[in-house]
């Protein structure tokens, strides 16, 4: 359970506290120091899966806490935008997001339980929607449309992203459930539950 890949996992769950506290401080770098924390976070999600592949470090553990660990962390994330903009445009892609997860979650789980899971594994679009989830979490919670004078509007970057990844968020979950749709409805699993 103690590989460096599970570590680091554990620091992002401990990292989420500590983003969520550091955001709401009456600091005048509050939100931007959070987006750092959160931008960390989500540096920690790629480097553990490099990790645990190139030590061969890969356990059931991690394997269980490291999606449970991203979704927890873009949870918070999308509560605190939804609070800091307080806007239905932001809230309504918020919500389609954290609905997908929970959805995409329960499916996965379903499909494992049946031998399935390789119907529901992560898809191109999956990570497309990761990626873009990702930018516009960072560009939201920074609040930053300038740096050190320059233009470089995140947040109008951060709700086009938004928009972009609740899109590819409602894609793949439908592609999922096309894919397991046949698994779903069978008649026997029917009568098991």
């Amino acid at each position: 359970m103690w590989t460096i890949p599970n570590i680091i996992t554990m620091l992002r769950v401990v990292l989420i506290p500590v983003f969520v506290v550091v955001y709401f401080l009456d600091w005048k770098w509050a939100h931007q120091a959070g987006a750092f924390i959160f931008w960390l976070a989500a540096i920690t999600d790629w480097f553990d899966g490099y990790l645990a592949r190139k030590l061969k470090q890969s356990t059931a553990f991690g394997a269980f806490l490291d999606p449970v660990a991203d979704k927890l962390i873009v949870a918070a994330a999308l509560i605190m935008i939804t609070h800091t903009y307080a806007s239905v445009w932001i809230t309504v892609p918020a919500i389609l997001l954290m609905s997908r997860e929970v959805y995409v979650s329960a499916l996965r789980e379903w499909m494992g339980q049946h031998g399935k899971s390789d119907i529901v594994a992560v898809s191109f679009i999956g990570k497309a929607k990761t990626m873009a989830q990702m930018l516009a979490l960072i560009g939201l919670l920074s609040e930053l449309d300038y740096f050190m004078g320059f233009p470089i509007y995140w947040v109008v970057l951060g709700k086009l992203l938004l928009y972009f990844a609740a899109v590819l968020s409602v894609w793949s979950m439908v592609t999922y459930t096309i894919a397991a749709w046949k698994n779903l409805t069978k008649e026997d699993m029917n009568k098991q539950l």
